[in-house]
């Protein structure tokens, strides 16, 4: 771990210094969560390697870990301690990471990054409808997991939106109010995972465009790897089960994308 950069990291956080006006290349990978505050990482892992490998990278990145060896102990700490986001193991001793997820989302929202050695689509599948933010399948290189750490707390610290006029959609029976995250559907509420909520808030914010897969992972997901693009497979599934009747306001354009008909 380079202990002098997580320095300059904690120093420019805190506003006592401006690295780059000393070094102009300098390139800092720290994350503020909304206290002003290093974001914090929950590591919860029951491969004490794997959790030292993501735990070394994410410091020296300029972020703060924290530990789990199960799921029970990954939802204990949640309860003591305010997390930015958690990166969850699938199988794990004690408690499972469905089980653990399912548990904190009793509680909190706070973004998931699953981690599993299966790539079955039931697995994603049930993760995604747990409410989980993301998944990434055994063996990975850290510098995904931080790419992708540092993609959902992008998106997380821009989703406050200021006055208080409300950014609305209405068509027929399917109202969506994109300030409040309400969606009700001929009059009954629906509740969607934190993921849908960005993918429909996307495609509504694009209605009558036709937005391509690569465009949709970059700005839903902050990042464009088409060899992961099940991901939005599954997510464009799960998003128009829970649209119906109105699925058909998502379009499918044949190599090439999506359009949402506004």
């Amino acid at each position: 771990m380079c202990y002098g950069t997580v320095l300059w990291c904690k120093l420019c956080a805190e506003k006592k210094v401006d690295i780059t006006s000393i070094y102009p290349d300098f390139k800092c990978g720290i994350m503020i969560s909304d206290g002003g505050s290093m974001a914090k990482i929950l590591i919860c892992d029951d491969e004490s390697g794997l959790r030292s490998v993501i735990k070394k990278y994410a410091e020296f990145e300029g972020y703060e870990t924290a530990e789990a060896a199960n799921g029970m102990k990954a939802v204990e700490l949640h309860k003591k301690e305010q997390f930015d986001i958690i990166i969850m193991d699938v199988m794990m001793p004690v408690l499972d990471g469905f089980s653990a997820v399912k548990e904190i989302r009793k509680i909190s929202d706070v973004p998931i990054i699953m981690l599993t050695a299966r790539g079955e689509e039931y697995d994603k599948v049930l993760g995604f409808e747990l409410g989980i933010d993301d998944y990434v399948v055994k063996p990975f290189s850290t510098k995904e997991i931080m790419l992708r750490v540092t993609a959902i707390l992008k998106r997380s610290g821009k989703t406050a939106v200021n006055n208080h006029e409300h950014e609305t959609f209405t068509k027929n029976g399917f109202f969506v109010d994109m300030t409040a995250f309400k969606i009700q559907i001929d009059g009954k509420q629906v509740d969607l995972a934190p993921k849908l909520y960005d993918l429909l808030f996307f495609l509504i914010r694009n209605k009558n465009i036709a937005v391509s897969r690569e465009k949709i992972l970059t700005d839903v997901w902050g990042y464009n790897n088409l060899e992961d693009d099940r991901t939005l497979d599954t997510h464009m599934k799960l998003l128009r089960k829970a649209m119906v009747p109105y699925a058909g306001l998502i379009t499918t354009l044949r190599g090439h994308g999506y359009r949402f008909e506004g």
